[in-house]
């Protein structure tokens, strides 16, 4: 069976990635440990020769001459290194670490002076001395073993005292045998660190890749058909997000499934109860009535009735597919929101003493007398488009009449709410429950308590105002609670007169 790989996969790429970055990282190891060393070593000596001489030149400048010579004496201890203090005239007032204080070293002013460490090296720093005006360095190898030797050489001042000359002189030693050492142990490291990235590469692309894997079986069911499905959970944060957007998603679905089913047979239902209408009082009228033309009309009123009950479901559900495709637009203007609710409100006070709750002209126990009461200080402009916030307005004041209760009182308030205008729609009716609160804007959504559903209407309307007021990007929502009514209600900016 021939392996494949996928390079696009994220198990590859992670694995790769982590071979990649143990891989450079050893590379920076070698390089900065084993073929850079000595230059390091070089720079670093360098860099401490001089802080020493820094701190010689320092003690001189404040400190005794016993308290001096203490503090050289531990400095050469400390770092290493051979220091020689001399004067001007050529005496030795310091040599460490081979406790003659006192032989004779070349000076700036002697004539000849006794062979001492580093003798030849001292002459050339003290002539470059002079030439630098105060200070010299210089590197060398030493006769005897070919070592490098690091050599400073500066001229000490300090207010009261005789001018001083200090040479300091720092071995550079073999680091050929660390090297050496380095390399083994790198090699070591390195087959470690390959290793242990390869491992820890396939145990994150498994962790990560797993979860992955079974969300896409989880998706394939969703596009498949299969609704509601709960996606796997991932091991990090990020995996877990998405599973749950995803099951989300898939709730959602199952949810729009159900609603769209429902929507098919209300639709249906809708249809099928103004066509059947229809066919049989036109039987009736050529069958029974046609002849008598009292019955004749009244057969005929119910087919003009269920007639324009049917253009009323079609023109809503045409008007909600032109809303969601886009395809309406909005014709704002600055209006006034309190005289276009008044001019509503009087419309509907017309026929308080009795409202047609089926809207087929008889007369039933469901019919009721309503009260509409109108609560507004002040008068407010709004920047909308008046025709559709009047639809708007219209469908609140009918859902709360048909479900005003038996005070039948509806209650329309305006009222300002910081820079926005709330218009309110309020009934005692029998409320809705705090589950269905979110669904009542959906298209044929039927509560549990199966009060939602307005009787003699399309079962658009909710749904249409929803899609108007989501154009405008106005506030909306509904307050209610069971046995207590509800309130309908939206905002809209205030234009300012």
């Amino acid at each position: 069976m021939k392996l494949k790989i996928d390079s696009h996969s994220i198990k590859f790429k992670t694995w790769l990635y982590f071979i990649l970055f143990a891989a450079v990282l050893m590379a920076a190891l070698w390089i900065m440990q084993v073929f850079l060393l000595n230059n390091f070593y070089g720079a670093m000596k360098s860099e401490q020769t001089e802080k020493v001489v820094s701190e010689i030149e320092t003690d001189f400048r404040h400190h005794g001459s016993d308290r001096f010579l203490m503090d050289v004496d531990k400095i050469s201890d400390s770092y290493d290194m051979y220091i020689y203090v001399v004067s001007f005239d050529g005496k030795t007032t310091y040599f460490s670490p081979s406790g003659n204080n006192h032989a004779i070293a070349p000076g700036i002013n002697s004539e000849s002076g006794t062979s001492v460490l580093y003798s030849s090296q001292l002459r050339e720093l003290t002539e470059e001395m002079i030439q630098n005006n105060g200070s010299a360095n210089m590197t060398f190898k030493r006769e005897s073993d070919s070592q490098e030797i690091l050599a400073f050489a500066n001229v000490l001042k300090a207010k009261g005292k005789e001018d001083m000359i200090t040479y300091v002189f720092s071995p550079l030693w073999p680091v050929s045998s660390t090297i050496e050492i380095l390399k083994h142990q790198l090699i070591i490291v390195t087959i470690i660190s390959l290793i242990v990235a390869c491992l820890i590469s396939f145990y994150l692309s498994f962790r990560i890749t797993r979860p992955l894997r079974k969300m896409q079986k989880s998706a394939g069911r969703l596009a498949s058909g299969e609704y509601g499905i709960v996606f796997p959970d991932g091991h990090y944060t990020e995996l877990s997000n998405l599973s749950d957007t995803l099951t989300g998603a898939s709730i959602e679905l199952e949810k729009s499934d159900l609603m769209q089913k429902d929507l098919v047979a209300n639709v249906s239902h809708d249809l099928r109860t103004p066509l059947t209408m229809i066919k049989s009082y036109a039987e009736m009228i050529r069958d029974i009535s046609g002849d008598k033309p009292e019955k004749r009309e009244e057969h005929l009123q119910v087919i003009i009735d269920e007639s324009d009950r049917l253009n009323n479901l079609v023109e809503d559900l045409l008007t909600v597919s032109r809303i969601q495709s886009g395809k309406i637009t909005l014709n704002r203007r600055t209006f006034n929101l309190t005289d276009t609710a008044e001019s509503i409100i009087n419309a509907y006070r017309g026929m308080e003493n009795r409202y047609d709750s089926n809207g087929d002209g008889e007369k039933t126990d469901d019919d009721r007398q309503y009260h509409i009461e109108f609560k507004c200080k002040g008068s407010f402009n709004v920047f909308a488009d008046e025709d559709k916030i009047k639809q708007v307005i219209s469908n609140f004041i009918s859902n709360a009449i048909k479900f005003c209760g038996n005070d039948g009182r509806v209650t329309v308030s305006i009222k300002q709410q910081g820079r926005a205008v709330r218009l309110s729609v309020a009934d005692n009716g029998i409320g809705i429950a705090a589950k269905d609160l979110d669904h009542v804007w959906d298209r044929y959504y039927r509560a549990s308590s199966n009060t939602v559903r307005e009787t003699g209407g399309t079962g658009l309307g909710l749904a249409i105002c929803k899609e108007i007021l989501t154009l405008h990007k106005a506030e909306f929502g509904v307050d209610s609670k069971p046995g207590q009514g509800s309130t309908f209600w939206f905002q809209l900016g205030v234009v300012r007169k």
